[in-house]
Parts: C-alpha cells; structure tokens; sequence
C-alpha cells in the first residue's frame, strides 16, 4: 500500500547484496494496471508489509474510471502482466519517487527476466522520456527505448497497424452494480445465470468476505458476498473512502491511484470530504487477517463463481471457487476452516441459498472452529451441552425392534451373530416422540406413542437400514437440550444417529423427500406423519446432519395437521396386560383364547429363548406365552444369550400365528407359534439351543414330528447344547452348580483395564504353545496391494504390535469407512492373545490363514473378587490401575487365579473388556500374597457387600478381607481420605429392575 514504510530486514527478505544495492524480494499479490504491480514481503508475519511499484519510465494505457471508457488496449495490457506475475516471486528495486503524487516507481525481476522488457517489447506499454533531468527515469531507459521501436516497426500491442484493432481494443462495459446501481439488474443477472458456473477476476477485496468482480466475459462488475459466511469488518476510514465516488480518481481495484497520468484529489475534494465528518471505525479483530488471507487467494485471480442469490441492495450471494494446483478451492469453507480456519462465521440468511450439502459443511466447518478456538473464536465460551459427536460409526444392518418412535435397534451386520455388541441401539438424531411410558411404574403411554411405534414397526422390522452415528448424550436429568449433566447424576449415555430405510421397489414411498434414490430417512419419515417432533438444539450443540430436512418435514405435519399436531383427539386403546395380572385371571381368559384355533399376534418382547410377550390385537390383551413342550437354557446357562438373539431376529415385533393349548400354573400360556408358515420352536431346536420336554406329552402338539426331527438332527451335529451328546446319555447343561472344589489356575497378566479388570493368558496352556508356533512359522510378506484386502468389523488378522514390531492375531474393531484408500489408514484392534487394544495402520496388517485365526483366543477376562475396584473416570480409578499394573505386569511372574464364579452376562464375543469374566482371587506364587487383599489395604478398593456370596466359604472369605479394609480406612488412604465414602443407599438399594424382551 502507498504510505507503508518498508524496512529491509523487517519487512522483506533481502537479496544479499540488498544492503549495498537497495534490491529486495517479495511476491506479486496484485496488479492493478499494465504497469503497475502491489507486491508484499516474504515474511513469517501473518500480514507481511507490502507496496505498489509502478514500472519506472512506463505508461500503459489507462483503464476507465466508473461510467468512463478504457484507453484502447489498456484491459489488454493488464491482462498481460497479470497472467505472467500474479502469485510470482520478483526481486525489485525503487527507482525514483515522486512525493507529489505518493507514488513509487522502480524495476522488477521476474526471474532473470526485466518485466519492464517483456510489457514494452510486446507493445503494452510506451516509454515517456521527460524527467530525466530530475533522476525520474529507468536505469535501463536506452534498451527499452529500442524495445519501443521495435515493437513499433512489428505492430505489436497498442501499436498494432490492423485496421480496426484500435476501436475493438476498448471494452463496451455494461452498467456497474457499484458505480449506479440503479441502472444495474442484479436479478436479471441471477435468473440468466442461477446455478451456472461464471467465470471472474477479483478486482478488490473489501473484507474477508466480499469482493468485487469483473465478469466475464461481459464485464459486469458486481459486489459479490461470499454465500454462507461473514468475515468481520474492516471498520470505516475518514479518509478518500469518504469522498463521493465519481469524483476521486483513485483505483477502485486496490485503493490506489494507477497510471501516472492521475492527479490526486484536489484540495475542494478534500476538503468536501471532511466536511461529511464520518467517525473512523477500527476494524474488527482479525478483520485484516481475513481480508489478507482472502486477498492472496483470489486478488488478480481467475476465479468460478456459482450466483445463489441477491440482497436488496443488488448485491449478489454466489459461491466462490479459486484454483490451487490441479484442483478448486471454496473460498467460504476455507475461511471457516481449512490451515487458517476461523476467519469467518456461519451467515444462516445466505447459506439458506445454498444446497444443502454445502451448507452442512460450513456449519459443521464452523462448530469445529469454535471447538479449536482459533482467531475469531478464541474467546468463545460454548453454551452448556451435554452432547458430543461421534464419528466414523457408520454401519448397516437389519432392524430387530422399534422401542419407541424415535429409537430403534439394529442388528449390525459386522458383528458375529449372537455377540452382546451385534445389537445396537439408535435413537433418531434431533426428533421426540411420545413416550411409551413405563408399565412397571405404572406410567401409560402418552398421546399417539403407541402410534408412532407401530408406524415403524411396520416399515422397518426386519429391514436392512444405513445408519450415521451423529452425536452421543448424557442422560439422567430432566429433558431438554441444553440441559447439564451434573458429575453426581446417572451417566448413561444415548448415541443419537441417523437412520436410512434401503428400500424395494414394492415399498411403500412413505417419505415425502428422498436423500439418495431409494434410499428414505426414517426420521423424516416419522416427523412428516406427525408422530414426532424436532428438538430445538442450541447453536453449538450436535444435532442431525439433516436437520433442514426435519424442519420442512415438520412444517408439513404442522400445515397438514397430522398427528400430533391434530386438534382432534388422539385415538385410545385399552390393552389388558395379562403378563401383569394374576394367574387365576389368565385361566379365566383361556377361554376366550381358545374359541379360535388360530389368533393372530405381535412379538412385543423376547423374555427368554422360548418364552414371549405377545400382544392380541382383536382380543386387546397381551399375554405371557410359551412353547409346549419345548425349553431353551435357563438364564445363567451356556447358550442362554444365543437362543434369545436368534429369537430376537427371527419374531421379535413381527407378526405371527399362535395355537393356545393350555396356561400353566404361573398364568403363562403355552402352545405353538409360526412366523411365515414356520413353525419357530423347530427352529430353536433344529439350532441345537433348546430341548424337547417329554414330560409335556406331545399327542396336543402340532407339527410334534416336526420337532422330534429338528432335536435328532442337532443331535447328530452335535450343535451348542449337544457338543457334549453321547447317544444313550444324557448331558446336564447345569452349570450354576458350584463345585466343591475350587478350580485354580496358573496364569500371566497380560493387560490391565480399569475397574480391577484384566486379562490373563494360562500358564504350561498346550494351546498357547501351538498358536506361538503357529505364528512364528509365518512369513510375513510386504503390505498388501490396495483393494486386495479389506478387513472389516469382526474380522480376525495378523497386526504388528507397534511396541516391539511383532506379529499378532488381532480382531478389528473399527476401521475407515467402505474400502481401503491408502496404506496410512487406520484400525482399531484388539489382540485377543492378550487383550490390549491399540490403532494400526494398514500397512501393519496382514490375512491370516483360518486355521490359525478359528482358534479361541488366548487372553481371558478376569476380575478381582470380592472388592469393588473405582473405574479409570472415578476418582482414584487411575491410581488404581496403576498400582494393579506394578503388581501383576510383568512378563515371567506366575500368579495362582482361584476362580470364584464365571460372570456370563458380558456374552461369548472378545473385545477389550468384553466377554465372559472369570471372578478371581488372585494370588502372587513368589510371596503368598492375594492381590485382592493388597488393594484394599491401599485405599485403592472396597469391599463389595452389594453382591450376594451365597455360600458359607465366599461369605467366610469376605470377612477375612474386613481387616485389610478396616486398615486403610483407619489410616485414610486413598478413596478413604474423606471417611467412609460407602453410601448406605447405594450397598442397600434393590437391583433395578431387568426390563422385560431380555438384553437390550
């Protein structure tokens, strides 16, 4: 800029003779005229200092002021040194000055190459002779004299000899957008251009944000605002800005006054223009960092502009493309974000112009500005929320239940079947809808609750969907979306997501709008029917990805009056709840059950492998219902989990056929069920995971050959229940029945877990050696080819352990999302040899064999008895975990692991933490010492009273450690520091009670 002092040493990096010869170094930022260039430093300052220098002895031809006409060839001649300078590093010299004008002139290098010599000798510019006298010339004046001529004598340039060139060298410019707006259709431009891509030259940037543009190729020169954003303001200056347009002769494109031939304003101008007493404003803070990072990316630039829209002052919204390399840049999302993000805001009013894909990602863009807190927000103070995002947990899988209107389980089809993580809640991002209610608290379902979940019911259960984890929140405190979860209140978490019905073409099309084709986003689907309503999130919390979407949809149901928002009274429906009433009412019932052979029904819950709620519509009672003559283990059997998941995914809220035969003493009702013509209990029994009971008698049972056949053929294959089966005997699946004598085994820790968890590998193990061997006869070949090998969720592979670089098997975990892109993406595994868990890179993954990779793995989950041990987020939770890893890990140490009891409810499936739990005392062989015992003696843990130890041995153990507690307690150590931090309520208070259908 004109006026900027220039330090050698502070603002430019010199050349190395700059001392001695005055010659620096610096890079075009832009060029205002055919002879003019701005140039700004080559500092690490994040505005480096910059100047005009006007090419010494050169005048080009003058480009028109606003309503004026263009010398012939001068958008030609500027055009020339902006293509072959813009962006460039030049070495340059000041020549002369002339105070009276506050101009600079000097020579600029491109290279090795005179940029005064490339103008003039392609006839862009002529060479004026006068002011020699006073030093005002170029020290090259005689060889660009020379150049002059001979550009001359070939008609090049401005000196062209074609009939006609002159005339047609002036552009015929339409009215500007700036100079007289009135005279300008801004909406006219818009409707011939909407959606189009246009192609412009930046000729100034007046903040971050807005810029003005010539475009081409008919020279409409507009002020465009960035769409989308809004980078703070520059402030206002009481200086030329000031003086009414049409009468400075200043250089709109840069501020500054561009060809010698100008004069500066003249004194009445002057002083007319502090006679308008406008009060100067500072800029915005970062406001000058916003417009220069804006400026060196578009100033003098060719860039894309794609109109959205126009304000009422005819300024043009468009979205701003500018090349970088090979490919284009948004102008917006970089402000927001990208190296320098934080330039600039959200702007709601004008993204709304904008698709709605782009402006996802400006507001996304700027919530993780905010979240960085970087330049303009680097005080900002979020409101208080208890969500956060998730990402990278996108799945696909098969709906097994609807809970609600607005949350849904999906059977995720990268999980192993019957793994306690295959089944995963969702709840619909940003959407409420009625609550069920709870009929163990007696709470009834709100208005239209039932409606909402039958609604989905009907469309998803068994359907394959597309989930997008969004945003996960805490719960346990009065609903709403700002509220705050207090550090003493329940901290169960809900993962939020959005859902996506794949569908066929026989579906019904039941979602007004549709993201991708065939493709319906269920909670869309749910608002627009009226069973749902949006949340009104604040602005930096999570919220769903389509939340425009949602508002339209439910400005729909609204208008539509649907649903919820109907002034009619909702519909009502008396249910009897038999599974809640006496025994002797369900026998007064049977009855009613029998009149008909066959009753059509709903599976609301799976309580056990064979045992369902049901609900009868045309009778309007749900039932407890069971099938005759068949049994699934008991609860804290082996295959207990299994039988109940099968039966979750096969009739769970699908519709079915039930036979009642007869109610047992207990009110349950038993009989046979079909789902599909298919008769479910042979299913369970054709599984190998339940039994025929002869004791029921099977002359009542339909299809009783059926089942008969489904158990022999289990048999045979000696499947889950019937591993064991010799023909002729039978085998106890019991196997809650403690034995006498404790079962002790000789294990090495291999990982420790917070809570008193860890994992152990057993030692003189026949199957330990044989994996090792396995492993170590491998070869390990070089890093798969790309595509060649995509290992997914669930899967077992060899990993290299980045400690010591050996091989592993390993279970993924989480990977990237669809298939391998480079070699640095990364996995999450879990090495199931010994339990830790860490992120590879792909190229530290290999296949493996699956004779190798069948094989269980060799790390078992165990936890220490007796004591509650604070998990890694409680208060001493780390400590704990630290002084159990000082204790156990460590590679050759031996400990006695005497198993107390085997804790299934974790399921059969490995993973981190994950798993049945081997309940231990452990003991140190070297010196007799239970570890158990020596972290109630740090303070580190507490006895657990909560649990029932329902034999006299346990029991007698328990107090054995009272003395050990009683120690830290008395000398304050750890969680005792504060006194007895045991609550009377917690180790007092009944379990919560398990909700009905079994896991969730």
């Amino acid at each position: 800029m004109t006026g900027f002092t220039f330090l050698a040493g502070l603002a430019l990096d010199m050349a190395s003779t700059a001392g001695a010869t005055g010659w620096l170094r610096g890079k075009v930022k832009a060029v205002p005229s055919g002879d003019s260039l701005v140039i700004m430093g080559s500092t690490k300052a994040e505005i480096p200092p910059e100047k005009t220098v006007t090419l010494s002895s050169l005048i080009a031809p003058r480009l028109a002021r606003r309503g004026g006409v263009d010398e012939p060839f001068a958008w030609e001649s500027k055009e020339f040194l902006r293509k072959h300078c813009i962006g460039k590093d030049v070495t340059f010299k000041v020549d002369y000055t002339v105070p009276s004008i506050g101009r600079e002139f000097g020579t600029v290098f491109l290279g090795d190459k005179n940029v005064a010599y490339l103008v003039v000798s392609e006839g862009w510019a002529k060479v004026r002779e006068q002011g020699q006298q006073k030093g005002e010339a170029s020290p090259y004046l005689t060889e660009l004299l020379r150049l002059e001529e001979q550009a001359k004598q070939q008609g090049l340039g401005r000196w062209s000899k074609v009939p006609g060139a002159t005339e047609s060298a002036v552009r015929n410019l339409p009215p500007s957008a700036i100079g007289d707006p009135s005279n300008f259709d801004a909406m006219g431009l818009l409707a011939a251009n909407k959606g189009r891509t246009m192609q412009g030259i930046v000729e100034q940037v007046r903040d971050g944000s807005t810029l003005r543009v010539y475009l081409l190729p008919e020279f409409h020169f507009v002020q465009v605002f960035v769409a989308g954003v809004q980078a703070p303001s520059m402030g206002r200056r009481p200086t030329n800005d000031t003086i009414p347009e049409t009468e400075v002769s200043t250089d709109d494109t840069n501020g500054e006054i561009s060809g010698e031939s100008q004069q500066p304003p003249t004194s009445a101008q002057r002083l007319a223009a502090s006679s308008l007493s406008i009060t100067e404003v500072a800029p915005d803070p970062f406001g000058r960092e916003a417009k220069h990072f804006t400026e060196i990316c578009v100033l003098s630039r060719d860039v894309r502009i794609v109109l959205e829209g126009v304000d009422k002052y005819s300024n043009l919204i468009g979205s701003v493309y500018y090349p970088d390399g090979d490919t284009a840049k948004d102008l917006a999302l970089d402000l927001v974000q990208n190296v320098r993000k934080g330039f600039a805001r959200f702007l709601e009013w004008s993204a709304n112009m904008m698709e709605d894909e782009a402006k996802r990602k400006l507001k996304a863009a700027e919530l993780q500005a905010k979240k960085d807190r970087l330049r303009i927000w680097t005080n900002y103070v979020p409101p208080a929320s208890n969500s956060k995002a998730i990402h990278d947990q996108n799945f696909t899988g098969k709906v097994v239940e609807v809970v609600s209107g607005d949350c849904i389980i999906v059977a995720d089809d990268a999980v192993p079947y019957g793994s306690p993580l295959a089944e995963r809640r969702v709840n619909l991002s940003s959407i409420r809808a009625p609550k069920m209610g709870n009929p163990r608290r007696d709470e009834k379902p709100a208005p239209y609750a039932r409606e909402a979940r039958e609604f989905l019911r009907t469309r998803l259960i068994g359907h394959q969907v597309n989930v997008s984890m969004e945003y996960s929140r805490k719960v346990g405190v009065p609903d709403g979306p700002s509220t705050v979860v207090s550090s003493s209140a329940d901290s169960r978490v809900m993962d939020f997501g959005s859902v996506f019905l794949v569908k066929s073409e026989n579906d019904e099309a039941s979602s007004p709008s549709v993201n991708q084709p065939g493709v319906t986003n269920v909670a869309e689907m749910v608002v627009s029917r009226g069973f749902a309503t949006l949340v009104r999130h604040r602005d930096f919390e999570e919220r769903s990805n389509h939340y425009d979407a949602l508002l339209a949809a439910e400005s729909r149901a609204i208008n539509s009056r649907k649903g919820i928002h109907s002034a009619k009274d909702p519909p009502v429906m008396h249910i009897t709840d038999l599974t809640m009433a006496s025994a002797k009412k369900a026998r007064d019932f049977l009855p009613f059950l029998q009149r008909s052979r066959r009753h059509a029904a709903v599976v609301e819950y799976v309580l056990s492998g064979h045992r369902f709620k049901l609900l009868i519509p045309k009778e309007t009672c749900t039932i407890a219902f069971s099938f005759s003559g068949v049994r699934c283990p008991g609860r804290e059997e082996p295959f207990s989990d299994e039988a109940i998941a099968l039966m979750r995914r096969k009739i769970l809220q699908r519709d079915v056929e039930i036979e009642v035969e007869t109610v047992d003493r207990a009110g349950t009702f038993l009989g046979s069920l079909w789902e599909s013509r298919t008769n479910m209990a042979v299913i369970l029994l054709e599984a190998g995971l339940a039994k025929l009971q002869t004791s029921f008698g099977s002359d009542k049972i339909p299809d009783a050959h059926l089942l008969a056949q489904a158990e022999q053929s289990a048999k045979r294959q000696k499947l889950k229940i019937w591993e064991n089966y010799v023909e002729g005997q039978e085998v106890s699946n019991d196997s809650s029945t403690e034995t006498k004598q404790k079962e002790v085994l000789k294990v090495v820790v291999t990982e420790v877990l917070g809570g008193g968890k860890f994992y152990v590998q057993t030692v003189g193990d026949q199957k330990v050696a044989a994996i090792q061997q396995q492993l170590a006869a491998l070869n390990i070949k070089e890093a798969p080819v790309i595509g060649s090998f995509n290992p997914a969720k669930g899967d077992i592979v060899l990993a290299q352990f980045s400690v010591d670089n050996s091989w592993n098997r390993a279970m993924i975990v989480n990977g990237p999302r669809g298939a391998v892109k480079s070699q640095n993406d990364t996995f999450e595994v879990f090495y199931i040899d010994y339990g830790n868990q860490e992120i590879v890179p792909y190229s530290r993954l290999r296949p493996l064999d699956s004779s190798i990779s069948s094989a269980p793995g060799l790390a078992q989950l165990c936890s220490l008895a007796y004591i509650k041990v604070p998990n890694l987020e409680d208060d001493f939770g780390q400590e704990a975990a630290e002084y159990l890893s000082e204790c156990t890990l460590h590679n050759t140490k031996e400990f006695k692991a005497m198993i107390e009891e085997r804790d299934a409810s974790g399921g059969k499936a490995r993973g981190q933490g994950t798993g049945t739990v081997l309940v231990v005392t452990l003991v140190d062989v070297e010196a007799e010492v239970s570890i158990n015992a020596a972290m109630l003696q740090e303070g580190l843990a507490r006895l657990d009273r909560k649990k029932k130890w329902d034999t006299r041995e346990r029991k007698a153990a328990l107090d054995g450690l009272e003395e050990f507690q009683a120690k830290a307690k008395r000398e304050r150590l750890k969680i005792w520091q504060y006194g007895d931090v045991q609550s009377d309520d917690e180790e007092l208070a009944p379990p919560p009670p398990r909700k009905a259908g079994g896991r969730r």
